[in-house]
């Protein structure tokens, strides 16, 4: 029976600490799962990092800087672009080191799968493979959104709880799978996210690091990693030429395009993404 360990202490990395929790046998290959802009560890859910660790993968997951219980960068002025992708992607590699992981498959969705395209250009030889999730290479013709889901990102919510909660949960709404949106349980998310660590604060410098870095197409056309690219095609936040165009520019790229996904991870496809998830990081590198 695999071993499933449970929430960790903080770990140092790159000049911060990183709150951090693992999943399954880590005698298994690791996969390292990396969050998009403004969401905690909880993005993922439990099924989700379970469902993975019961295929045979240690998977890690963590909080990014200045979000959930990772390191706040209090008072530090966003206008200045403290940090960047390639600073994110630092943090998740010394994140490895601290565990004595020499490589992983990494996995990031949206922001996270910026994250992880800089980081498989910044560090190849600690990347085993790569899987980008509902996310793009930041060249400006590639990154859209509708006009009503960039309005909803880029407005502020109400710091109260109950309105913070009905806020997110309409704006949710937006770009997330038609199909299979499930506001009660939207609601209960975004509850457990406030009150594990409400933190608009650190919002603001994670949007600074996300326009104040490069696009990747440059790096990307470069890359010899083995990797997997999923988008929804019911996706408004970014559209699916995200994931297209970040398939295109990648020698040798696999592309899942699901039709009935938005901007989320739904549970109902679940299944399908970690099907894929484990098939890539099981055959892409022979």
């Amino acid at each position: 029976m695999r071993t499933i360990v449970g929430r960790m202490p903080l770990a140092p990395s790159n000049g911060i600490e990183l709150y951090y929790e693992t999943h399954g046998d880590p005698a298994d290959p690791a996969l390292l799962l990396v969050n998009g802009y403004s969401s905690q560890i909880l993005q993922w859910g439990d099924g989700f990092r379970e469902g993975l660790a019961g295929r045979g993968r240690y998977v890690i997951s963590f909080d990014n800087r200045d979000v959930g219980k990772s390191t706040h960068l209090d008072g530090v002025d966003a206008d200045g672009v403290p940090y960047t992708l390639s600073t994110f992607g630092d943090d998740g590699i010394g994140l490895l080191d601290q565990l004595g992981v020499e490589a992983a498959h990494i996995a990031g969705s949206s922001m996270g799968g910026m994250i992880v395209q800089q980081m498989a250009i910044d560090h190849p030889s600690r990347v085993l493979t790569m899987t980008s999730i509902m996310s793009t290479t930041s060249e400006p013709g590639y990154f859209e959104s509708s006009p009503e889901a960039m309005e909803a990102l880029m407005t502020p919510g109400p710091a109260e709880r109950e309105a913070f909660i009905a806020d997110s949960v309409e704006k949710s709404a937006i770009f997330a799978s038609n199909r299979y949106f499930d506001a009660q349980e939207a609601a209960a998310r975004t509850a457990a996210a406030y009150d594990r660590a409400f933190y608009p604060e650190g919002m603001v410098r994670q949007m600074a690091a996300v326009q104040g870095s490069a696009d990747r197409s440059e790096g990307l056309a470069k890359l010899t990693t083995p990797t997997l690219v999923i988008h929804g095609m019911d996706d408004t936040l970014i559209m699916p030429s995200g994931g297209q165009r970040t398939a295109e520019l990648i020698p040798g790229a696999n592309l899942l395009l699901l039709h009935d996904m938005g901007h989320d991870l739904p549970r109902p496809l679940w299944p399908v993404v970690i099907d894929a998830m484990v098939s890539h990081t099981t055959n892409a590198i022979g």
